[in-house]
């Protein structure tokens, strides 16, 4: 089955706006809270997706984030909370889930991801282009809405 883009970024859409809806529905407090067993919490997961869809599609493709350095480098895979987030760091990044969709999908129609350095992900997956990367982080999404779901359920919300 050929690649749609168009099918591909509903798909992200559709996932961001369920993120969204955690972020306006839970407490900053409780988005914050990592719970016994856990390493991570919910805004984590949230921003961990961001970053990680601006390495594989932006980095991979050797073309600049959308996003800053700092953000990558706080949220990429290997990282954990650190700290709270702030309300301003959240608006940010409810902010982030539209709009750095909406950019790559103008990116993508203007042909920016013309090279690609080929990486496999951690389930043994080789991701040879930006199709590849873009399709890869539906998946990487599904997972981290199940954590955030595990954790939401582990702080007593469900």
């Amino acid at each position: 089955m050929p690649f749609t883009l168009e099918y591909t970024l509903d798909i992200s859409r559709k996932n961001r706006e369920i993120f969204k809806g955690f972020l306006k529905t839970i407490s900053l407090k409780d988005l914050n809270k990592i719970p016994a067993g856990f390493n991570n919490n919910i805004i984590w997961n949230i921003a961990h997706v961001i970053a990680t869809q601006q390495v594989l599609v932006y980095m991979l493709s050797g073309v600049k984030p959308r996003v800053s350095s700092e953000f990558i480098e706080m949220y990429r895979k290997g990282t954990k909370p650190e700290r709270d987030i702030s309300q301003e760091e959240l608006v940010e990044i409810c902010e982030l889930l539209s709009i750095t969709i909406d950019h790559t999908a103008t990116d993508y129609v203007a042909g920016v991801f013309n090279e690609f350095k080929e990486y496999t992900v951690s389930t043994g997956s080789t991701l040879s282009n930006v199709d590849d990367a873009l399709a890869f982080n539906n998946f990487h999404e599904g997972i981290h809405l199940g954590s955030v779901l595990a954790l939401r359920h582990a702080i007593g919300l469900v």
